[in-house]
């Protein structure tokens, strides 16, 4: 008989003492049972996989959120922040490490079955059929979604013509464009009028005009009631549709809240644009330049071109007022044409939490590298000490090139969440 031993996991936990205000704030909320009336609610879920590269690798750590309904909720971050596996968890292709989700009260480690009959799904990549039609496609899925026979060709008339696919009902669904196959895939989501759609990505590959069709579709949907679990790399998307948005970083949500208030707190301050007048355009810049630099001496240069320089303006220690009036006293002697002073947007904020992932990152492949040279001068010392082992050593190496593959095991679903950050395994 097989022996059982009981062994503890260590693995990195990111601290949850170290959240944001807001993170913690709404933590709060959910886990002391105030968010119930929400739509969705995510009670410290978490997912842990065990690879032979990295080991236990945290991919979502402990998320708490709460989305009411109507909401249309972004969630951003680079490729590797969890964004993905959150959403493989929510519906129900990947089992959680710990923690728990309801929607509309139904567990979904308990009752998943209830719970996917409540939600719509448009995954990252499309999952289409290249030999069926749009109109088949709609058919399928209709059927599988329990729509009634009497209703599936109302059903997919309107999917169609919502999505703005009429033209292309009757052809096959490998020939379509890439912006076509995110529409469908989209109209595949809305069937059965769920009340939760998960949208991963929707507009990748769309044409702007493509795009902004799915913009005001979305917005149509939240405007009914609906609510929207959003994930993009387009902060412009972003800024035109989401009510609140969190930034994942490592697993971790790193912000949360509206629009401007993230714009307001985790900005870096102004853009100041300057255009200035010709025809000595160097010695125009030179003065500017100077004049900036002694008004405003936190202010770095970004941009310098021909005519026009663009500087950013910290906001700790500085008032717009105080901007405007220094540049309008100046404004004729430094031969400036015109001037803008524009707060910075959603991709500073963004790019300035993506930097912490990039380092993680970059952490590990450092420490992966450092293993590797270890092993492959142990492995010189003991081929000079024991050519016979050669054979052995060939095996060893066979098995550190199958470690480069990260693999989810089947016990990659054992609880490994303790207290302080250990938990238990059998192996």
């Amino acid at each position: 008989m097989r022996s059982l031993t009981m062994r503890h996991v260590k693995f990195a936990s990111n601290g949850v003492g170290e959240e944001d205000v807001d993170v913690a704030t709404e933590r709060k909320r959910v886990t002391r049972g105030t968010g119930r009336k929400d739509l969705l609610r995510l009670e410290n879920l978490t997912k842990v996989y065990k690879t032979r590269k990295m080991g236990h690798h945290l991919a979502v750590d402990k998320m708490c959120i709460g989305v009411p309904e109507g909401e249309c909720f972004g969630l951003l971050g680079v490729n590797g922040a969890g964004k993905t596996t959150t959403f493989k968890m929510l519906t129900g292709d990947l089992r959680p490490t710990s923690g728990d989700a309801y929607l509309n009260r139904y567990s979904m480690t308990k009752d998943m079955l209830k719970v996917q009959q409540n939600i719509g799904y448009c995954p990252q990549f499309d999952a289409l059929f290249d030999e069926l039609t749009a109109r088949e496609h709609i058919q399928l899925y209709s059927r599988l979604r329990g729509v009634p026979p009497s209703e599936e060709n109302q059903i997919v008339e309107w999917a169609l013509k919502k999505l703005n696919l009429t033209e292309y009902q009757n052809k096959l669904s490998g020939t379509y464009s890439g912006g076509n196959k995110r529409k469908l895939s989209t109209a595949i989501a809305l069937i059965g009028h769920p009340p939760l759609i998960f949208m991963d990505e929707p507009t990748t590959g769309m044409d702007p005009h493509s795009r902004r069709f799915l913009w005001d579709l979305i917005l149509n949907l939240i405007k009914d009631g609906r609510s929207i679990i959003l994930t993009s790399h387009s902060m412009e998307e972003c800024e035109a549709l989401c009510t609140r948005l969190a930034i994942m970083v490592n697993g971790q949500f790193k912000c949360l809240g509206s629009i401007q208030h993230l714009k307001n707190k985790f900005g870096d301050g102004y853009t100041l644009s300057l255009r200035l007048k010709g025809p000595e355009f160097e010695h125009s810049q030179t003065r500017a330049r100077r004049f900036i630099l002694q008004n405003f001496p936190a202010a770095d240069i970004k941009e310098c071109h021909h005519n026009l320089l663009q500087f950013e303006l910290k906001s700790q220690d500085i008032s717009l007022s105080y901007v405007f009036s220094k540049l309008e006293e100046a404004q004729t002697d430094l031969n400036i044409e015109d001037y803008s002073v524009s707060q910075n947007t959603l991709d500073n904020v963004f790019i300035n939490f993506v930097k912490q992932q990039v380092e993680k990152v970059q952490e590990s492949e450092d420490s992966t590298l450092d293993i590797h040279a270890s092993r492959t001068r142990s492995r010189a010392v003991s081929s000079t000490t024991n050519i016979s082992s050669s054979s052995s050593q060939d095996d060893e190496m066979l098995s550190d090139l199958q470690a480069e593959v990260p693999l989810e095991t089947e016990d990659d679903d054992v609880p490994l969440l303790g207290f302080g950050g250990a938990g238990l395994m059998i192996s």
